[in-house]
């Protein structure tokens, strides 16, 4: 991915209503399922927008869950959509908003049982051998056992005002731009 599409990725992320790059002028909006997917098939996306998508599966309430997960399945990113939509579900838990919570647990349960035991990074191919060497050594129990190479966590969305987002996604399109 190009510094341009990096560049499109985070307006997309801005148009849906991401408080992380709320001060960039947002695109024409996509579907959140759309901009989900369109980030899982990178192989090397930059890791604030990786750290956003968390932010997608449990802000965006008009995320259409089914067609997502169909499409991963497709395109094998099953893996990278349950272990983000796991990293997810343990910041709604930790914030006490248990009613996303129970969405998310119930939409990584569906891609549970489509787990791949391919090992792969999240999002980041382009990893050197002692890169990827310290991330197996390294990784949460969550990331290995989604048979990801990545150190991400919900400790390291911890910056983001998720509690922003029920009120970001509330206003329409048009007043964010």
């Amino acid at each position: 991915m190009s510094a341009k599409d990096n560049e499109n990725l985070a307006s997309d992320l801005a148009a849906l209503g991401y408080p992380g790059f709320s001060h960039l002028k947002a695109s024409h909006r996509r579907a959140p399922a759309e901009v989900m997917l369109s980030a899982l098939q990178v192989a090397n996306l930059e890791p604030r927008l990786v750290e956003a998508l968390p932010w997608v599966l449990s802000a965006c309430r008009d995320l259409d869950w089914e067609w997502l997960v169909r499409e991963a399945l497709l395109n094998e990113l099953q893996n990278k959509l349950g272990f983000l939509t796991n990293v997810a579900r343990r910041v709604e838990e930790k914030s006490g908003r248990s009613e996303t919570a129970r969405l998310l647990r119930e939409q990584e349960a569906v891609l549970e049982h489509s787990r791949l035991p391919t090992e792969e990074t999240l999002c980041h191919d382009s990893l050197t051998q002692v890169e990827l060497r310290w991330l197996r050594t390294n990784r949460s129990t969550e990331a290995e056992h989604w048979c990801l190479l990545t150190d991400l966590s919900p400790e390291h969305l911890s910056s983001i005002p998720m509690n922003l987002q029920r009120e970001t996604i509330a206003q329409a399109p048009e007043e964010r731009i």
